[in-house]
């Protein structure tokens, strides 16, 4: 993998490059092709006085030659006063007859390009015509030109960019649900064996204290079987009384954490609170959350879950006093592999967010944390069925 987005780093090292280079090289192109037309200006300035001077009919008709040679560049004349005299040069007649300010406003344009050339007609009074040229169509293809190759080579980027991180999710996806169905399917053989055995230890009378324990162990084996099965493929969403379910999750952890912790479970929705959930996956994410929130409290402290409602959706927000998380660090949080515990993969938030927003359509995120005050976890879940 890490080979293949070196090529691909190169690859696109090299096109920026290339892109780089013509533009380097058609600038220089347009330098020179701008050199070339103001030779050509001056030569057709110099064609104009010789047809108004000259009397030698082989100097007219090269004058006249070197006039009508000039069918690109666009000229627009002015007296020595800067004052319009009305005649210009391939510039478009129609445009000039509709719009009165046309030859003005190309005369700024024009003057924001090049100096003038002058043609002296009188010393004595001072008499001449100033000569403003603009620039040929060729030369303007030849200074837009990379500009339009550069957008190009970027979108094309951008869409590789863009297809390769939908391959690169698909791919991640397909190992999720594969890992996930291997880890059910791995569980599944043991937990059978042990459900086996529990059977026959259910069948001696000196082992009726230990069994009910042994059983919870095994349900809870066959819950995250459950669970793992359910994230290999696509589950079955139910209707369910959220704050119920909510209440049951806070009851299981409650009984596994320290005394010095407070929960509390808060609503702003009178009673029934339906919402389309897979009941197993979405207690794991309430899990996770929880035993976060425990672990960033060191024992001791209050957890709120609080729940509310609008017209589209249902809130949830999962509420610690614990240590908090530094802003450097909430970016990453749902990344797979981070954790600041010592033990652990780092793939609870990951899984949660994962059922939350594929799996249920909705979103989480970090409402607000501060370091040594809390954090405040939000879900949340658009109301009616899932698709």
């Amino acid at each position: 993998m890490m080979h293949w987005l070196n090529w691909k780093s190169f690859l696109v090292i090299v096109a920026i490059g290339i892109v780089i280079g013509t533009l380097f090289f058609t600038q220089h192109i347009a330098e020179k092709i701008a050199l070339e037309e103001k030779q050509k200006v001056l030569l057709w300035v110099d064609a104009q006085k010789t047809l108004l001077n000259s009397t030698d009919s082989l100097s007219l008709n090269l004058a006249a030659k070197i006039s009508a040679e000039n069918d690109d560049i666009p000229i627009i004349e002015t007296n020595e006063k800067d004052s319009l005299t009305k005649n210009y040069l391939n510039l478009d007649s129609f445009a000039v007859a509709q719009n009165p300010q046309y030859l003005q406003e190309k005369l700024v344009e024009f003057k924001q390009l090049h100096a003038p050339l002058e043609l002296v007609l009188s010393d004595s009074p001072y008499i001449a015509n100033k000569y403003y040229y603009g620039e040929s169509m060729l030369q303007k293809e030849a200074r837009y030109y990379p500009i339009i190759q550069l957008l190009v080579v970027a979108i094309f980027i951008l869409v590789l960019a863009l297809a390769q991180r939908q391959q690169f999710k698909s791919t991640q996806n397909q190992l999720w649900a594969g890992l996930a169905k291997e880890t059910a399917h791995q569980l599944g053989t043991p937990i059978t064996s042990l459900k086996g055995w529990l059977e026959v230890l259910q069948t001696e009378p000196a082992n009726a204290a230990t069994t009910p324990e042994i059983e919870k162990d095994i349900n809870r084996l066959q819950l995250i079987s459950e669970r793992f099965g359910k994230i290999g493929s696509t589950p079955q969403l139910e209707e369910v009384d959220l704050l119920a379910q909510l209440n049951l999750m806070v009851d299981y952890i409650r009984k596994r954490a320290s005394n010095k912790v407070l929960f509390s479970v808060e609503t702003s929705v009178d009673g029934y609170v339906p919402a389309m959930v897979s009941p197993p996956l979405f207690d794991w994410v309430i899990e996770n959350l929880l035993k976060n929130a425990l672990d960033a409290m060191n024992g001791k402290g209050t957890i709120l879950l609080a729940i509310k409602e609008d017209s589209s959706n249902i809130f949830i927000d999962v509420t610690d006093t614990g240590k908090g998380i530094p802003k450097n660090l909430i970016a990453k949080v749902f990344k797979p592999g981070f954790t600041t515990k010592k033990r652990g993969w780092g793939l609870g938030l990951t899984l949660t967010k994962r059922i939350v927003e594929q799996y249920h359509g909705g979103q989480i995120f970090i409402k607000w944390s501060e370091v040594d005050k809390g954090t405040c976890f939000r879900i949340i879940l658009p109301k009616g069925a899932q698709s």
